[in-house]
């Protein structure tokens, strides 16, 4: 049963509630909006986000303005070889004044984590993260401990810099719903930020603009936006012409379908629908794909762009 049965599917306080968040944290990532949208979409359709990009250009900072919007608890890890899977979950410790061990939550009960330089860590420890991002609960001791709801995971890595990192299987990355670029600020948006960032850190100015049940509500409102059989069809269409791809080795899972039908929900929602329409589909579709593409040998020897595959799939794909 749902936990707000009541609610409208998607009403103006939606809208207004989104365009706050998305407000605030432009206050302090400037010039992205497709960057702040996406992961707004990715947050409201609890899901998980991959940022790949260089060093330096706001992609910690955006997931802890995100947090701070909605008055949420945010916990930063960083992947290093030597983290081990407990630094991620917690431990439990024995106490010789009870006699009996407790559990010491560790940095991945929070509402927002950021796992820095994911691929830095090792396949032990970037399992434990991805399991508890699967099942959404920490089992340490044979006792199981939920985690806080909502509950988003934002990994870092950085494409550039291969040397000392453990990259993640295809499995792994399957996981995040999405993947996003942050990408350089145009011009104005640098000289904005040379202006303002001497002067204050902008994220100490930003105050929470949502209260996590509202938040919570938000969520419940996007899982009720309907998805017509037609819609879900159009989903599968598109997902078995990335396997039947020529340039492509691996499309996408099945799991990858289901998580782009949720995505599309959500887009639909910040967009005011209560109904899926395809520009959410086709909207969603580069985030949700880019980093699930395996292509093969020879696309990759002939410069073939993942993006450029996913437009032109979309594009050829029929809404049945």
């Amino acid at each position: 049963m749902s936990a707000h049965p009541t609610l409208p599917l998607v009403d103006s306080t939606f809208r207004s509630n989104y365009q706050r968040m998305y407000d605030a944290v432009q206050t302090v990532i400037a010039g992205k909006p497709e960057a702040i949208t996406n992961t707004i979409v990715v947050l409201l359709a609890q899901g998980h986000l991959l940022l790949e990009d260089v060093p330096g250009v706001g992609k910690t900072m955006l997931a802890k303005s995100l947090a701070r919007s909605v008055n949420g608890s945010v916990h930063r890890i960083q992947f290093t070889p030597d983290l081990l899977p407990s630094d991620v979950t917690g431990v439990s410790v024995f106490s010789p004044q009870d006699h009996e061990f407790t559990f010491h939550p560790g940095p991945i009960f929070a509402n927002i984590v950021i796992a820095d330089e994911i691929n830095r860590a090792n396949a032990k420890t970037q399992s434990a993260l991805l399991e508890c991002m699967e099942e959404q609960q920490v089992t340490v001791d044979s006792i199981t401990h939920p985690l806080q709801r909502p509950f988003m995971v934002v990994a870092t890595q950085n494409p550039i810099d291969s040397e000392g990192t453990f990259a993640l299987p295809e499995a792994q990355r399957d996981r995040f719903m999405g993947r996003i670029s942050m990408g350089y600020p145009h011009r104005e948006a640098e000289i904005s930020m040379l202006t303002s960032h001497h002067v204050a850190e902008p994220l100490d100015s930003l105050g929470s603009v949502l209260e996590l049940e509202q938040l919570r509500q938000m969520i419940e409102q996007v899982r009720q936006v309907t998805v017509t059989d037609r819609l879900s069809g159009y989903v599968v269409d598109l997902g078995r012409a990335t396997r039947d791809h020529p340039h492509i080795s691996l499309g996408a899972s099945p799991r990858a379908l289901v998580q782009w039908v949720r995505a599309a929900k959500s887009h639909a929602a910040i967009n005011g629908r209560d109904h899926v329409l395809p520009e959410d589909v086709r909207g969603v579709a580069e985030m949700l794909l880019s980093h699930r593409l395996i292509l093969t040998r020879r696309a990759l020897s002939e410069g073939v762009e993942p993006a450029a595959l996913i437009q032109e799939l979309v594009s050829a794909t029929p809404v049945g």
